[in-house]
């Protein structure tokens, strides 16, 4: 291949960092406890280093145990009865113990949760003779070690012992079980990681009282089952809202939270049964959903899961009332459930069953005190404007109708402008766009980009959204875009975000904007009913008015077959995505300019006897010219990639 910065993907792995470590005796309890924790930890999707010194090929992984105590913020020592006879297992804790003295001036917090199986925190810290003579027994025999540890090491493990807290743990004596245990050290780890916690902006200015309104409404400390729909209008920070809601409850729900992000693009483009999935998979103790065939027995799953349990679960965006039925099983909530939604359309609450079972919260927009100290923040990076612009700065606030968005993508357009006529010529602008327009207010900042920003903009807006950032910039790099300049450019105007694990995220009045304009210019089609429409024309001559550039077709029921011919209509494209679609035909000369190719086949195995069943395609893409390529749920004979890959 042309280009050393191919890509070829065909799985999504976790990052290298472990975030909790799990340190115990292997006779004592590896088998039992020790591996009931460590799947059920990693059922709740936490990355755990697990040690076992008897299975350990000699000497050498202690480069590997530092860089994962190194890298874990959560320590989990095990006492059981012959710990402390493991010089391995003191080593650990040593090591834990001086990483979280360190933490404490570093700012990056770490925390040793102990768990004391079927030992007293007097054993532990040496007030009794269990773990003492342990100790003493080491260094009787520390001349026979061929010095793996000395008389300082012996000492520093002693006071590692002594440190240890006994009440952020648990003893096994004063629980019921193993079972609740467990469940009882996956919450605390849960809560400590804030694996559940919703990033939100820094920048929150008056939402003070509606915070309390909201918690007042929950009526958190009683027991009782509320659900409560905020409404109001695009970008008036309902989402926010929410974010900041869940987050300050989550402690107490442990893991029985779920945050639905976005449900109504969710169900347009993935269907209520991906939803329905993703709600399962947050309150259930598997990392992945069990199967569900259709809606109404994910409904019933999912209130078999929540009916004994008290649950925080947010839908965020709703647009229908069908994404409420599907979701919440309103007869299933156990006492003490509490339920936020979030929608544009107070209407979608007319929903048969669920008769005087909201209470409703409509969201205003901020006062005109806090829309200029929102909009001096990013115009001025101060909570007011400075005096020789403080008229015009309020003139321009007056606006945007104290909507945040348009308040932080407007100052932060603004900012570093020193030019008086252009500030002058964004108030003009802005006084043209009707008031209720926010759209029209949005694009004004878009308008504003730089051409190849705005391409990066409405690429992220069509695909990206929720997808890491990698890929996209190996193809944004071979168009010339300058990517990185751009990203930084798009975050500072509020325009995208980049969330913690490197994945593209987008207010959803933003992602909307993009795609009006995208499909206003025809460039990007990511709607199937549109997609289809455009295949299927009569006419399969190539116009040079088509400049559809990207396309991503998802087929969420029956598969679609798309021909060469009718790929032939878009000669221009450089992205390509289809998921469950079947391609049949020569592709040769069809994808040209193609620089990325996504192709999954969902539950097929592609070999050289069947596949003409599935993939009736050849010289299905130019692969000298693409820089990024990802084939999933294909395997392939070489044979059968051969056929279909012209290089």
């Amino acid at each position: 291949m042309a280009s050393s910065e191919t890509r070829t993907s065909t799985s999504n792995t976790y990052g290298s960092e472990y975030q909790v470590f799990l340190s115990f005796r292997g006779p004592d309890t590896r088998r039992g406890f020790t591996n009931c924790l460590y799947v059920t930890l990693e059922d709740a999707g936490i990355r755990v280093f697990i040690d076992d010194e008897d299975l350990r090929p000699g000497e050498r992984i202690r480069d590997n145990l530092l860089r994962a105590i190194d890298d874990s913020k959560v320590y989990i020592p095990i006492f059981s009865k012959n710990y402390a006879s493991s010089h391995w297992c003191l080593w650990e804790l040593a090591k834990m113990v001086e990483n979280t003295s360190k933490s404490k001036e570093g700012g990056n917090k770490k925390v040793i949760l102990p768990i004391f199986y079927d030992v007293k925190p007097d054993d532990v810290k040496l007030k009794t003779t269990l773990y003492s003579e342990a100790i003493l027994n080491l260094e009787q025999k520390m001349e026979d070690q061929k010095k793996k540890f000395n008389s300082d090491d012996v000492e520093t493990w002693r006071q590692a012992l002594k440190e240890v807290d006994r009440t952020k743990g648990w003893e096994l004596e004063e629980s019921q079980g193993h079972g609740d245990l467990i469940k009882l050290v996956v919450n605390e780890v849960v809560n400590r990681l804030e694996t559940r916690q919703r990033q939100v902006t820094k920048d929150l200015v008056g939402m003070e009282d509606q915070i309390a309104a909201i918690k007042k409404l929950l009526d958190i400390n009683r027991g009782g089952v509320r659900i409560i729909v905020i409404y109001g209008m695009g970008g008036i920070g309902k989402t926010t809202l929410a974010k900041i809601i869940f987050n300050q409850l989550c402690p107490c729900f442990g893991r029985n939270c779920s945050f639905l992000d976005d449900v109504r693009e969710t169900a347009k483009t993935k269907g209520l049964l991906e939803l329905q999935k993703k709600l399962l998979s947050d309150i259930s103790y598997y990392r992945e959903a069990p199967n569900i065939a259709n809606n109404d027995l994910g409904i019933i799953k999912i209130g078999e899961t929540v009916c004994n349990k008290k649950m925080l679960i947010v839908l965020d965006d709703v647009d229908e009332g069908n994404q409420i039925e599907n979701l919440i099983p309103v007869n299933s909530l156990c006492l003490g459930t509490k339920i936020l939604v979030t929608t544009r359309d107070k209407s979608v609450l007319n929903i048969r069953g669920f008769e005087n079972k909201f209470k409703d919260y409509e969201m205003v927009g901020l006062s005109d005190k806090d829309a200029l100290k929102l909009f001096s923040r990013h115009a001025f990076n101060d909570n007011s404007p400075p005096a020789n612009y403080y008229t015009l700065s309020k003139s321009i606030v007056s606006t945007a109708g104290g909507l945040p968005l348009a308040l932080e993508a407007i100052g932060s357009s603004l900012f570093g402008e020193e030019t008086r006529g252009i500030w002058e010529e964004w108030l003009q602008k802005l006084k043209k766009t009707p008031h209720e327009d926010v759209l029209g207010k949005l694009k004004i900042s878009y308008d504003a980009l730089e051409p190849k920003h705005q391409q990066i903009f409405l690429d992220i807006a069509c695909f990206f959204i929720g997808e890491d950032k990698t890929n996209p910039m190996y193809m944004w790099k071979d168009r010339e875009f300058f990517p990185e300049r751009a990203i930084k450019v798009l975050i500072k105007r509020c325009m995208i975000e980049v969330l913690d694990d490197d994945r593209f995220g987008m207010h959803d009045q933003f992602r909307d904007l993009g795609r009006e304009i995208a499909k206003q210019e025809h460039t990007r089609l990511w709607d199937e009913k549109d997609i289809i429409r455009e295949l299927r024309l009569t006419s399969t001559e190539i116009k040079e008015g088509v400049q559809v550039e990207a396309l991503c077709l998802r087929s969420l029921k029956d598969r679609i077959t798309v021909t060469s011919e009718e790929i032939k209509r878009f000669p221009h494209i450089r992205f390509l995505s289809l998921y469950n679609v079947n391609c049949q035909g020569d592709f040769t000369g069809c994808l040209s300019k193609l620089r990325w190719i996504d192709l999954c086949y969902p539950y097929i195995r592609i070999d050289k006897a069947r596949r003409n069943q599935h993939l009736e395609a050849t010289n299905l893409s130019h692969l000298q010219n693409a820089v990024v390529v990802n084939l999933s749920g294909l395997q392939f004979t070489d044979d059968v990639f051969k056929s279909l890959i012209k290089i």
